[in-house]
This record gives C-alpha cells, sequence and structure tokens, in this order.
C-alpha cells in the first residue's frame, strides 16, 4: 500500500495498534520517495527523467554488500545505462570527486545516481556539479553565492540512516590542500530526487548502526539549538531527536528489527531537512575536525563531544536541551536550574554512547595533546570564516578557549 503526501509523514495504525510506516513522498529541498522497496523504482525515476546514461557513485562496502549490483539491475531494468564509479573515499578528498567527475564527462552521462553513504553521496553531489562546471572543484567551495550552472539530475539513495544528504542543498568534501572540510553548494550540485529504502540497511553492522545514528541525532539537536534554528528546522529537529531515542538502540541490537530501521531512517531524513536552513554547530564543527585532522569516523566525530558541547550550550537552550534529556529518559525534577538540566543531558548522552558502544577519543586511538593542539584553531577558523559569509550558527560565543575545553572534557571524562 502506498500513500503520497507532501510535507508531512503519516503513519498507519493497525486494529492491534502497532505502527506501521506508510510509503510516503516528502517535501524537502527536493522531494523525497519514502518506503521499504522504493530503492527499486530507481529505473523507472530515471526513465521520467528522460535519462538514458547514469554514472553511479559508490564505495567497496555498498559493492561488497551487494547493494550496488541491486541498484543497478534496478537501473537497467528501466532501460538506463550504467557507468560505475566504485572508488569512493571515506570523507570524499577533492581529488577523489574529481576523478568521478572526469569519469562522468568522459562518459557522456547524462545523470548522476549515488548510493551509499555520506561519502558517496556528497561525491555524486561533486560529480554532478563537475559535468556541466570545470575543475578544479575548489572553485566552487562555499555556501550562499556560490555561481554553479546546472547540471544532469541527480538520484540519492542512502544506505545508512545518518547522512541525511539526500535531502540537503550542498555536500562537504575535503580540501586536501588546507587539509580541511568545506562545502560544495549551488545548483549545479542540487539533488533532484532522494529514495530512501530502509531495506538498504538491513544487516547495516552495529559499529556503523551505531555511528551514523549518532549523526543523525548530531543533526537534529545542533540544528534545533543552532542561532540560525525556526519553527521548520525546531519542529523536524524534535521528532528526528524522539525517534533517535526511540530506535538506535533498537538498530543497534538487532540489525534486521525493520520497525526500528524504518524509524531511524525517518529520522535521518528529518535531520537532513532540520539543517537545511539552521545549520550545525559545536558538535559537527569539532567532528569535521576529528574527520580531517584524524580520519575519525564521521559520526564518532560529531558525537565525539556532544554530552559537553549540551552543557555549554544549556544556558542559552535550555528549553531544547530540557526536551533532549526527556526523550532519553534522563528527565531533571520540575524547577531544575538550567545547570542541573544541562548535567541530565550530559548523562542521558554518555548513557545512550555506552550503551551502543560507540568508541570515545581515547578508544579511537587520539591523542590527547595532538588533538588540542589542533581542534580548537580548526574549529575557531572554520567558525570565523563561516561568520564572515553570514552563517552563525553556534547559539554561544566559539573561543579556542571553550573548545580546548570541550575536548578536553571529553577526552578525559566520556
Amino acid at each position: 500500500m502506498t500513500a503520497s503526501f507532501r510535507g508531512c509523514f503519516v503513519p498507519e495504525v493497525t486494529m492491534k495498534g502497532v505502527v506501521i510506516f506508510m510509503s510516503s513522498v516528502w517535501s524537502s529541498p527536493n522531494p523525497l520517495l519514502f518506503g521499504r522497496g522504493r530503492a527499486a523504482e530507481i529505473g523507472a525515476e530515471l526513465r521520467k527523467l528522460g535519462c538514458k546514461k547514469a554514472l553511479v557513485v559508490y564505495d567497496k562496502g555498498v559493492a561488497d554488500a551487494g547493494i550496488a549490483d541491486k541498484v543497478i539491475s534496478a537501473i537497467e531494468s528501466g532501460g538506463v545505462a550504467a557507468v560505475r564509479f566504485d572508488k569512493v573515499q571515506a570523507d570524499p578528498p577533492d581529488w577523489s570527486a574529481e576523478e568521478a567527475g572526469t569519469l562522468g564527462v568522459s562518459e557522456g552521462v547524462d545523470c548522476v545516481v549515488g548510493v551509499g553513504g555520506g561519502s558517496s553521496l556528497d561525491t555524486a553531489k561533486a560529480a554532478k556539479l563537475l559535468i556541466t562546471n570545470p575543475p578544479p572543484l575548489k572553485r566552487y567551495y562555499g555556501r550562499d553565492g556560490v555561481v554553479t550552472k546546472p547540471s544532469v539530475p541527480l538520484i540519492l539513495l542512502p544506505t545508512t540512516a545518518g547522512t541525511g544528504s539526500e535531502c540537503t542543498p550542498g555536500g562537504v568534501i575535503t580540501d586536501t590542500e588546507r587539509g580541511i572540510k568545506t562545502n560544495i553548494a549551488g545548483v549545479g550540485c542540487a539533488v533532484t530526487l532522494g529514495i530512501v529504502d530502509p531495506e538498504l540497511t538491513f544487516g547495516l553492522p552495529k559499529s556503523v548502526t551505531a555511528s551514523t545514528g549518532m549523526d543523525a541525532l548530531c543533526h537534529c539537536i545542533e540544528s534545533y539549538t543552532s542561532a540560525r534554528a525556526n519553527p521548520f528546522s525546531e519542529v523536524a529537529g524534535r521528532e528526528g531527536i524522539r525517534l533517535v531515542a526511540e530506535y538506535l538502540i533498537r538498530a543497534c541490537d538487532d540489525g534486521s528489527d525493520a520497525e526500528a530501521r524504518e524509524g531511524m531512517m525517518k529520522a535521518s531524513s528529518l535531520g537532513g531537512i532540520a539543517m537545511s536552513g539552521a545549520l550545525c554547530h559545536l558538535s559537527h564543527d569539532i567532528g569535521r575536525s576529528l574527520g580531517a585532522k584524524f580520519h575519525v569516523p564521521h559520526g564518532n566525530g560529531c558525537a565525539a563531544c556532544l554530552p559537553q558541547v549540551l552543557e555549554a550550550v544549556v544556558h542559552v537552550k535550555t528549553e531544547q536541551v530540557l526536551y533532549f534529556a526527556k526523550c532519553f529518559g534522563s528527565a531533571p525534577p520540575d524547577g531544575a536550574s538550567p545547570a542541573e538540566i544541562g548535567r541530565a543531558a550530559y548523562t542521558a548522552a554518555l548513557g545512550l554512547m555506552g550503551r551502543i558502544g560507540l568508541p570515545n577519543m581515547k578508544q579511537l586511538g587520539l591523542d590527547r595533546a595532538a588533538l588540542l593542539a589542533a581542534v580548537p584553531d580548526e574549529v575557531v577558523m572554520q567558525c570565523e570564516m563561516a561568520a564572515k559569509a553570514g552563517f552563525v550558527t553556534s547559539p554561544i560565543p566559539v573561543t579556542k578557549e571553550l573548545i580546548a575545553n570541550i575536548v578536553s572534557r571529553a577526552y578525559d571524562e566520556n
């Protein structure tokens, strides 16, 4: 049974009161098709767009899981030829994205399909951009004000519940010259359609489920507490937080739990929708630095300091941090002070990270002195660059001392 709704997600309630997520269509920066089995529609969707030859972008993990072959079979069944780019790198470096774009140009593709986690989807965005916008990719770094030419259709199929990239208007690329993560944006890399099929996440390893799930949670809580938060981001962020609280542990404990997988995919897309306007702040700022400088998996990096970030922002985002604590079963007593609410949220975040087995910075093999020598400067530089472009997202002033304190505490406490 398929239902189509724009701008909302309506669950079906069975006679026994069990909630089943229905197939539906959401409005976001681009349309999303949501529901189990919808990946099989990729060929038909490309055909609707008049496409004849697709560049399919994915990584080794997606290939080894058999997902790439499944998606390519569906593409070819729709009468569309497929050109494979299977060399996606983690935290995609600019040179790898340029390789994908060069392949697309040389093969004369008229569309791009990204299959995988955030690295694959962001590489696909960059490849699409470079099909009509000449390299190097660094010409197009930034957010607002980036001028790019429209390009070919882009369809994204996430295989993890975390990135939300299928419904965000830009991507994240590693600038290898400066050793930082930066953004690509503009109409050149815009998503045409996202196909969110929870079946693509069945059997995902616990470690990946945990890491990507924390990425989704950070998207939701950061957009909800952002200095740029708005009513739309608040509604999406709140629901995403609630869904992660309900389903992440279940998805980690049982990778075949269909309801949990669907719930986490919904949370992931809501996180992407929420951050499209509000953007993220301290947890992601630190996570980007950990990824670029120390090659920490993105979700692990963003979550590494989440308990301390919640305590840091509670005095200006008290209601939002309280909501987080309540969702995760750590509600303080009525009339609690902001400090008490912050500590409750801190405890809830630490408890979740321990319950799902998320490694801390020590377990990731990071050196405390090296972190403190690199991360505070990097985060402050990122925030200063963003501020110059008009993007102040942290609800509190960002200083080297603040970031050093957060990172130092996280290293010792988490």
